[in-house]
């Protein structure tokens, strides 16, 4: 993971008074009621909402638009922004004392005050087991799961944990129709062939990138996987495919998966 800058002084407040053993200390969390009641149910305490923000600018990549190609160096930057947001966020976590953090959302949010400039949010739920267990990453770090409280219970149940989150980005030009074939399609059924290749080929590159990560972590599988395809600021014929998921792992190496059994309360 990148380096992040120090965690503002409001922030490191706000933690402290979250720490568990403090007289005024309580929990929050972003968590639906069913979601905070099967999470505690597979064995694990809220801490606190923890967040990571990068305030990004965007560059611009020049191209030829007259053919396919991806835009690395516009790539490289959704990527970072992401992962210096993912790294704030981890820390504050750390801080906590957490083992991990659930219900993550990443969000983008591009700001009036400069075209270019785009804010990157990572928030989620810490959380603590109530056993000890090899929860944190091989980095020492608490784990990343976009999964929601009640797929975060099924995986425990069934004998997984969640490594951490994985993404891949893509920023992809779409080469322009030239106008002879423009003008040849009106009215008709008529596949476009740079396009269905253009958009292949993007997602390809996200989906790999992601299962590049995974790999790294050593993990089993990727569970939960979106495949998002974000217009962003750059025109109809560029955008960004954005792959992410989370890597899990099985909890002990001579696991079986068994078919979780959820009590329900009784109702009148």
């Amino acid at each position: 993971m990148t380096t992040a800058p120090q965690i503002p002084d409001d922030a490191m407040r706000r933690l402290a008074e979250m720490r568990p053993g403090q007289a005024t200390s309580l929990f929050t969390s972003d968590l639906s009621v069913n979601e905070f009641l099967l999470v505690r149910e597979a064995g694990f305490r809220p801490l606190g909402l923890v967040l990571g923000s990068s305030i990004y600018h965007v560059g611009f990549q020049m191209g030829r638009w007259s053919r396919n190609q991806e835009l690395d160096r516009l790539s490289a930057a959704m990527y970072h922004a992401r992962e210096l947001a993912m790294t704030r966020m981890e820390a504050e976590a750390d801080l906590l004392g957490a083992d991990g953090i659930v219900a993550v959302r990443l969000e983008i949010e591009f700001k009036e005050f400069g075209n270019d400039l785009a804010e990157f949010i990572a928030v989620g739920t810490a959380v603590k087991a109530d056993e000890p267990g090899e929860w944190r990453t091989g980095k020492g770090k608490p784990f990343t799961s976009d999964l929601s409280g009640q797929d975060f219970w099924t995986l425990v149940q069934a004998g997984y944990a969640p490594l951490g989150m994985v993404m891949g980005s893509c920023v992809y030009h779409i080469a322009h129709q030239r106008f002879r074939q423009a003008v040849g399609n009106i009215g008709q059924n008529v596949e476009i062939p740079q396009y269905t290749e253009a958009l292949y080929d993007a997602r390809e590159l996200a989906m790999a990138r992601m299962q590049a990560e995974a790999e790294q972590l050593h993990a089993e599988g990727i569970v939960g996987v979106q495949l998002l395809s974000l217009p962003h600021r750059w025109g109809g014929h560029t955008t960004e495919f954005f792959a992410i998921g989370t890597a899990v792992k099985p909890l002990r190496a001579d696991h079986h998966i068994t078919k979780p059994q959820l009590v329900l309360p009784l109702t009148d």
